[in-house]
């Protein structure tokens, strides 16, 4: 009999098809005691398995066709390039323990100090798994963990999935991925996001299914109804089908013709080749550019000269189109080497975002000088706003702090419920707002954002949530300044209306989320949109607000 399996859906799109699950993890020899006569053959058995791994990624990083696929590779061969771990191992074998169990011991040490860590921190663990089986592999002669290769396309199942497992994903044979554990902002979501595939994560029970188990994924919904039929594969098709039709081009506009502006994510300029503002029909601008990519993995800080030349080349390849630029949000749960910042308890509660400018104000001088002059050199529209701010004392340091560099247009990011309760006070001083629903879920609804236990509630659908998102939009209609929503809740083509409805404007997204948004809001007027944030305000969770909302469309 089908059932339906819920999830929280990341990678909006409908699909059909068999699934198929990704080999279990490798099992281990029984341990052997390493004789003294042997020992530095292993140790260079284990630290060659190593670097196979790091050989490996880097390439697949070089070949990968996205900026955000390679970026998260390139983290990753930082991790195993870390000599603390390569430390590790080798102590491990010079005691006597042979190396597979070295390296398995090893990297459970490493793992279980994130787990403790929690936070951002807990994010690298599922890459340190992945790390770990690539190692063994190696290491026991065995084949290196990847994607079946089925010779038909197949809905690809997992518990989790690492980023060089879907760095080379061929999304022609590749359907859709389901995922037992993960949340919204997982790696699986970002890179599901960047190639265009339906995905739902934090689907309990969907590893339980046998393979070639026929199923729908629905991207939007979260949905995967298992154990169905040949029509009702059929009719998921046809109806997927429809969809792609109806995503049409032009400006994002409600069925009565009220504009919503549909704008995009990006990382470099790279991200914007062939899928950018100058080539999605209609899209209003960048709503978001995440200048970290510049100061990941760097032992001294970018110079002035080096940032204005990568920010005038996203400038220039954004087009007429505005540019909103977010300045570097990175502190102690996104630790950078030269910012010399002091370890702490609870990362996601301290030095990060703006807060970074207190113990380093000159980094953020140089940035904004930096982003004013590619601004003067490219004669782009260019706007900026900071992460992580609370107060609006924060907000009008900051805008004085801009404005200062010559930078006219200048907004704060929402990202903890302090500054959605004053978005009012906060407008005072800010051109506009933009929404950052991933943060602000995690500090509402008090929990961590790569929670993949507590799925739930990291859900945009969360009334308390909206209710959050509905008060910073009444705060800039009072006062006449735009609020936008630049989360991943702005890529849900089932939210989009319910956005529009409590008055955001202003949507910014993965390029490749761009056309399901203006579908979606093609498709309800704002009688309709209004109807439909009500009920989900109404409601008591986020399933709850999900149903209701499609009642009343």
């Amino acid at each position: 009999m089908p059932e339906v399996l819920r999830g929280i859906g990341v990678g909006h799109g409908l699909t059909a098809g068999p699934i198929l699950r990704m080999a279990p993890p490798l099992e281990l020899p029984p341990p052997r005691t390493v004789a003294a006569a042997e020992t530095e053959r292993e140790v260079d058995l284990a630290v060659r398995a190593l670097t196979s791994v790091q050989r490996d990624l880097r390439e697949r990083a070089e070949a990968a066709t996205d900026a955000t696929t390679a970026d998260i590779l390139e983290a990753q061969v930082a991790l195993a390039a870390d000599p603390v771990l390569e430390d590790g191992v080798t102590t491990r074998i010079r005691n006597g323990t042979d190396a597979p169990h070295a390296l398995r011991e090893t990297f459970d040490e490493h793992r279980a100090a994130l787990e403790a860590i929690g936070g951002l921190f807990a994010e690298r663990i599922g890459d340190l798994d992945d790390l770990a089986s690539r190692a063994l592999a190696v290491v026991l002669g065995r084949e290196m963990p990847g994607i079946p290769d089925p010779g038909h396309p197949f809905i690809l199942v997992a518990d989790d999935l690492a980023p060089a497992d879907t760095a080379g994903l061929d999304s022609t044979t590749v359907l859709a991925l389901v995922t037992e554990r993960g949340g919204p902002t997982s790696h699986t979501a970002i890179i599901a996001r960047s190639l265009g595939l339906p995905a739902v994560v934090g689907c309990r029970g969907i590893l339980g299914r046998p393979d070639e188990e026929l199923v729908t994924v629905d991207g939007a919904t979260g949905e995967v109804h298992v154990g169905v039929g040949g029509d009702d594969v059929a009719d998921a098709l046809d109806r997927a089908a429809l969809r792609q039709d109806a995503d049409g081009r032009g400006p994002g506009r409600t069925a009565d013709g009220r504009p919503v502006d549909l704008l995009v994510n990006i990382g470099s300029a790279a991200d914007l080749a062939g899928v950018g503002p100058v080539e999605v029909s209609g899209v209003a601008g960048v709503g978001l550019f995440r200048t970290e990519f510049l100061f990941l993995d760097r032992e001294k800080e970018p110079t002035f000269d080096e940032q204005a030349r990568a920010y005038a080349e996203v400038f220039r390849a954004a087009g007429e189109r505005p540019v909103v630029v977010r300045t570097l949000d990175a502190g102690a749960d996104k630790p950078l080497p030269f910012l010399g910042l002091p370890d702490e308890p609870n990362p996601a509660l301290g030095v990060r975002g703006l807060r970074v400018a207190r113990l380093r104000p000159e980094t953020l001088d140089v940035q904004l000088a930096a982003i004013a002059e590619a601004a003067v050199q490219t004669g782009a529209q260019v706007h900026v706003m900071a992460p992580m701010v609370a107060t609006a004392r924060e907000a009008a340091e900051f805008v004085d702090r801009a404005r200062g560099h010559g930078l006219g247009n200048v907004g704060v990011m929402v990202e903890v419920p302090a500054a959605a309760l004053r978005a009012g006070r906060l407008l005072e001083v800010a051109d506009f707002l933009s929404i950052g629903t991933n943060d602000l879920a995690q500090y509402t609804l008090a929990v961590d954002r790569q929670n993949g236990d507590l799925p739930d509630l990291l859900d945009p659908w969360q009334p308390a949530l909206l209710q959050l998102i509905a008060q910073c939009a009444e705060a800039g209609r009072a006062r006449g300044k735009p609020v936008s929503v630049c989360g991943e809740a702005a890529g849900d083509p089932l939210l989009a209306p319910v956005l529009a409805g409590l008055g955001i404007d202003k949507l910014s997204m993965a390029p490749r989320g761009v056309a399901a948004v203006r579908a979606a809001l093609a498709e309800h007027d704002m009688a309709a949109c209004r109807r439909m944030a009500d009920a989900a305000l109404d409601a008591d969770d986020a399933a709850g607000a999900r149903t209701a909302a499609l009642a009343a469309r």
